[in-house]
């Protein structure tokens, strides 16, 4: 087989099963393991697959710059941000992550709402200077600007001392093995530390980022109160995650 087909391959199979065994690939092809390695590095290369250990998953679309992600899928994250505004009551707080779909949350959430936010992402509390009734509290440090958000030792040691009802965390990657990951080690890490200080934190996932993995894992699934995705509930992937227990808000 040559490259270019064992390339088409690979790349039907990460559309069909979610994931790439090497080692059962090389069974398969009759060829030896560092060749299949060796495929799956260049496809890694052009950003079409997240290398793992033994293979490789779906990679993420949702790694590329913050300007290039506001076009990718803005009807779902509109449909995902609508039901997540929807878990804020009154009087409430809420962290808010960064990216564009807690954006399009800031935009969801009614503009007489009375209720505190607290973001580490200066476009999102730009987003709700507009809302009157609601105190919006920034987390500050240096600013990673693939997601305009504050990451690194001061933004965490910020989060540590603030608590709020409800967390709406962001990711690049949801899949049953791979979990909840995103494509940054510094904002995985302020992930984890927003997400420790709200009662419930549910994971904000648009269609396109079910099944797919990026490189560094943001929370253990037990660590989440739900998922919020505009996927099909038939989509295998949620499918697997409602079997395992975990609540999945549709957005329709």
């Amino acid at each position: 087989m040559l490259a270019a087909e064992r390339r088409d391959h690979l790349l039907g199979l990460l559309a069909r099963e979610g994931k790439i065994v090497a080692k059962e690939v090389a069974a398969e092809l009759g060829i030896s393991e560092d060749s299949v390695r060796r495929d799956l590095r260049d496809l890694a290369a052009d950003g079409l697959c997240q290398r793992v250990y033994g293979g490789a998953l779906p990679a993420s679309p949702a790694v590329v710059d913050y300007a290039s992600r506001q076009a990718v899928a803005p009807d779902g994250k509109r449909k995902v941000a609508a039901v997540a505004a929807g878990l804020l009551r009154p009087g409430g707080a809420l962290i808010l992550d960064g990216g564009t779909t807690a954006l399009a949350v800031a935009d969801a959430l009614p503009p007489d709402l009375a209720c505190t936010v607290i973001t580490h992402s200066p476009t999102v509390a730009a987003a709700l200077l507009g809302h009157r009734e609601a105190e919006i509290f920034l987390l500050g440090g240096r600013v990673f600007k693939h997601s305009a958000v504050a990451c690194g030792p001061a933004a965490v040691e910020a989060a540590q001392n603030v608590s709020a009802d409800l967390c709406l965390l962001g990711v690049t990657g949801v899949h049953p093995e791979a979990g909840l990951t995103t494509g940054d080690a510094e904002e995985a890490a302020m992930k984890r530390s927003l997400a420790a200080r709200a009662a419930d934190t549910y994971v904000l996932a648009s269609s396109e980022k079910i099944g797919t993995a990026s490189r560094y894992r943001v929370l253990p699934w037990e660590k989440i109160t739900g998922l919020i995705t505009d996927a099909d509930p038939r989509d295998p992937v949620v499918e697997q995650l409602t079997a395992r227990g975990i609540e999945i808000l549709t957005a329709g």
